[in-house]
């Protein structure tokens, strides 16, 4: 078990020593504070981007870790500026990063070349990030409007569909059951007096004009007389069509029979005829009698 306890010599006093490191004469920090004179401290530093190494040309990845001696080299309003220098693994050369509080990021100041990995909004109708002197450039309004136009859209497409989601979810998980099973059953029993009146109306209607009754009535309803009304105009037409077309086959067919104006006719000149005749009787001679 590794012991918490701490040997403090016979010769040690707390008041002229002050502490044990001070006794031994080393630094609580031990190795790393052996350029603490110039202002330099030894750290742990993870590279924060890809970079290449001025000296050997090698490709070294971000998150590869470094012993750097960190070393404040000013201050930014009240944010310290921290200078990381590192020498590289794959050969002797040394490169320096430095931290920048402006535009909230790192920096390759010597030693080797960062890889350009960054997306640019400028180039994509946006506004730069870091850009700390926007305020005093002119905004396009049409840019403006667009980019507004967009944050509406956003809104009435996604989010609010969204919100509306999660509220319906979260009113699902909390509701009372007990409340929402008595609302159903009170509705339940709403409809089914409506549903049972209904019925009764319409086996009413079948038993007086002697309909079946696996016969299914329409409800009543303005919708539903007016398509009753269509439908009926609908089969009167046709059967008018169809009686008149009936009517003028059975015309066609027909023989034509005398009237009674034809038989008067008729009748007079056979009369006429008649008393010619008795006439010619009369006035004709003996002679031409017997030639006759």
């Amino acid at each position: 078990m590794q012991g918490f306890n701490k040997y403090y010599p016979p010769d040690y006093d707390g008041e002229k020593h002050k502490s044990l490191n001070a006794y031994r004469g080393k630094h609580a920090l031990g190795d790393r504070a052996r350029k603490l004179d110039q202002g330099i401290l030894i750290t742990r530093f993870e590279l924060p981007f890809n970079i290449w190494c001025g000296t050997c040309d090698n490709h070294i990845g971000m998150g590869v870790r470094y012993n750097a001696e960190k070393k404040k080299i000013g201050m930014y309003y009240s944010t310290p500026m921290y200078s990381f220098r590192c020498k590289c693994h794959l050969c002797d050369g040394w490169f320096e990063i430095q931290t920048d509080p402006k535009n909230t990021r790192y920096v390759v100041v010597s030693g080797a070349r960062q890889k350009d990995e960054e997306w640019n909004p400028e180039e994509n109708g946006g506004f730069a990030i870091h850009d700390t002197e926007a305020a005093a450039t002119s905004v396009d309004p049409l840019s403006a409007l667009e980019k507004s136009t967009d944050a509406q859209n956003h809104l009435t497409k996604v989010q609010i569909p969204r919100l509306e989601s999660l509220q319906g979810l979260s009113d699902h998980y909390n509701d009372d059951p007990y409340a929402r099973s008595a609302l159903v059953r009170k509705y339940f029993r709403t409809e089914k007096k409506i549903y049972a009146a209904k019925r009764a109306a319409d086996d009413q209607i079948k038993e007086q004009y002697g309909l079946p009754e696996t016969l299914k009535l329409l409800e009543d309803g303005a919708e539903a007389r007016d398509e009753a009304r269509e439908e009926w105009v609908k089969g009167r037409r046709e059967l008018e069509a169809q009686t008149s077309i009936r009517r003028a086959r059975l015309l066609s067919s027909a023989k034509p029979c005398p009237s009674t104006n034809n038989l008067s006719s008729l009748r007079a000149r056979i009369l006429d005829n008649t008393r010619r005749s008795s006439l010619l009787a009369k006035t004709t001679p003996p002679e031409r009698k017997g030639i006759l």
